[in-house]
C-alpha cells in the first residue's frame, strides 16, 4: 500500500457509512472532532487543552489497514472512553498508570468482543494473560485484578504514568501496531504489549478545561441519546444506556467552568509559540503565550429571581480570578444605565443592592458589551427573557437550576447552573 493512499485516508469520510446501524454513536461522532496524525501509532481520544473540546486522533496508516468491523470497533472503543469519563479524570487512588490503562480497556472491550483488531486487552480471550478475567466488570474491578495478578508483578511498565511510552488509557499509548500480530500467546507478560490505542493526552488538560469539556459532553450525549431514542440504540446495552442517562444529569463544578471561561477569554492576546509546544501532540495543538489580562463584562439581571446568595457565591469566586482579568459589572433590566456600571476589584466588599426594577431584555447588555469591546461576557440571570442578539465576544450564562432545566430560549452557548451550596 502506498504512502499516498495511506495519507489520503480520512476517517470522517468513512464514519457515516460505518455508523449507519449505530444511531447513538453516529450522533455522538458528529460532535467529536477527528484529526489525523502520524504522532501516534494507532488512535486515541483526548481533550484539546485550548478549546476544551473532545478530540479523536488517529494514524491514517493504522486505520486504513483495518477491516470495516475493526474500524467500527475502534471508533466505538474511543467513544466509550469518553462516555465512561476515563478522559476527564476517573482515576484510582494511585493516579494514572499502566495498570489503570489496561483496566479501562478491559472494561470497554467487554462490550466489543469480536469487533477489535488483534493485540488489545480482551477479557476471557484465550491465549492472552486475560483469559481468566470475566467479561463485564468495571474498570475499578479490573484494576484490582491486574494489580494483584502474579503475571504482572515484575512488569517494569505497570507503574509508569502518563509520560511513559507504551501506556494505554492513562499513560501514553502503545507504540506497537495491534494489527501486526503482537499480543498473542501467554509468553507476553508486559502490560505494554497489549496496547490497542493511545491515551497519552489524558493528563494534560487543566481541571478547568476538563470541567468545561464534561459540560459540553453532557450536551452532546443528551442530544445523541434523544436521536437514539427515536431511531434505536444499536449495540448499546441497557446497562450502558443507564450509565449514559446518569451522565446527562451529573453535576458539573461551575467554579471550574468559570475559571476556564475567563482563561479562554484571553485568547485574543495569545500567540502561537514554538517555545511552549503541547507535550503530547506538538503538531496538532500549538503552544500558547498569554500577554495580558482579559476584559470581562458581568451583566446582572435585576429581576428578583437572581438571589443574593447566588450573587455572593459568584463574586466570592471572582476573588481568586482577579489576576486573570478585569471585571466590569453591568446591572440591567430592559436597558443599561451607564452611571450604574462599575469596575469590580479583588477584595472589594460590596453590599449588593438592586438598582433597577423593570423587566428583562438581554439585548441591552449585549449591545453595550459589543460596543465596548470586551473579551468575554458573563450574564447572571434566571433566563426568563427572549433570546438576545449575537455577541461579538464569547458569552456564557450562569443561572439557577430551574433556569438551567427550563430556559426561556435554547442556545448553543454555555448555560451553567450555580447552586448556593456549591454543588453545581
Amino acid at each position: 500500500m502506498s504512502d499516498n493512499n495511506e495519507a489520503k485516508f480520512d476517517l470522517n469520510f468513512h464514519t457515516f457509512r460505518l455508523l449507519q446501524q449505530e444511531p447513538f454513536f453516529a450522533a455522538l461522532s458528529r460532535r467529536i472532532h477527528k484529526q489525523s496524525t502520524n504522532a501516534i501509532p494507532t488512535a486515541g481520544v483526548c481533550i484539546n487543552p485550548v478549546t476544551a473540546q473532545f478530540e479523536m486522533v488517529y494514524n491514517p496508516e493504522f486505520m486504513n489497514k483495518l477491516t470495516d468491523v475493526e474500524k467500527l470497533g475502534v471508533l466505538k472503543h474511543e467513544f466509550y472512553h469518553i462516555i465512561f469519563e476515563h478522559v476527564t479524570g476517573r482515576l484510582p487512588p494511585e493516579g494514572m498508570n499502566m495498570m489503570w490503562n489496561v483496566a479501562t480497556d478491559l472494561a470497554i472491550n467487554s462490550h466489543l468482543i469480536g469487533e477489535l483488531p488483534e493485540g488489545g486487552c480482551i477479557p476471557s480471550k484465550v491465549g492472552t494473560p486475560f483469559e481468566s478475567y470475566p467479561v463485564g466488570l468495571s474498570a475499578e474491578a479490573y484494576y484490582d485484578m491486574v494489580k494483584n495478578d502474579e503475571q504482572f508483578k515484575q512488569d517494569p511498565e505497570q507503574g509508569e504514568d502518563g509520560e511513559g511510552e507504551g501506556g494505554e488509557d492513562g499513560g501514553q499509548g502503545g507504540q506497537g501496531d495491534p494489527s501486526d500480530g503482537q499480543g498473542q500467546g501467554k509468553g507476553k507478560s508486559s502490560l505494554g504489549d497489549y496496547n490497542m490505542d493511545d491515551h497519552g493526552g489524558w493528563g494534560e488538560a487543566s481541571e478547568e478545561a476538563k470541567a468545561m469539556a464534561k459540560e459540553r459532553l453532557k450536551d452532546a450525549v443528551e442530544k445523541a441519546a434523544k436521536e437514539a431514542s427515536a431511531k434505536g440504540w444499536g449495540t448499546v446495552s441497557a446497562n450502558t444506556r443507564k450509565k449514559i442517562m446518569d451522565m446527562i444529569t451529573a453535576k458539573v463544578d461551575w467554579r471550574k467552568v468559570l475559571r476556564y471561561f475567563i482563561k479562554q477569554s484571553q485568547r485574543a492576546d495569545k500567540r502561537s509559540t514554538v517555545r511552549r509546544l503541547n507535550k503530547r501532540f506538538p503538531y496538532i495543538h500549538a503552544g500558547k503565550k498569554v500577554r495580558r489580562q482579559a476584559k470581562i463584562a458581568i451583566s446582572i439581571d435585576q429581576s428578583g429571581s437572581v438571589s443574593d446568595q447566588m450573587l455572593a457565591a459568584f463574586f466570592a469566586e471572582l476573588n481568586g480570578l482577579a489576576s486573570l482579568a478585569t471585571f466590569t459589572v453591568i446591572p440591567f433590566d430592559t436597558e443599561v444605565d451607564e452611571t450604574l456600571v462599575y469596575e469590580w476589584k479583588k477584595g472589594q466588599k460590596r453590599t449588593w443592592e438592586r438598582v433597577k426594577c423593570g423587566g428583562t431584555c438581554f439585548n441591552a447588555p449585549t449591545l453595550y458589551v459589543n460596543k465596548q469591546g470586551f473579551d468575554g461576557h458573563i450574564i447572571l440571570t434566571d433566563m426568563e427573557a427572549p433570546k438576545p442578539k449575537p455577541s461579538k465576544c464569547q458569552r456564557i450564562w450562569f443561572t439557577d437550576q430551574r433556569g438551567k432545566q427550563n430556559p426561556y430560549f435554547t442556545t448553543n452557548e454555555r448555560v451553567i447552573a450555580i447552586d448556593v451550596k456549591g454543588d453545581y
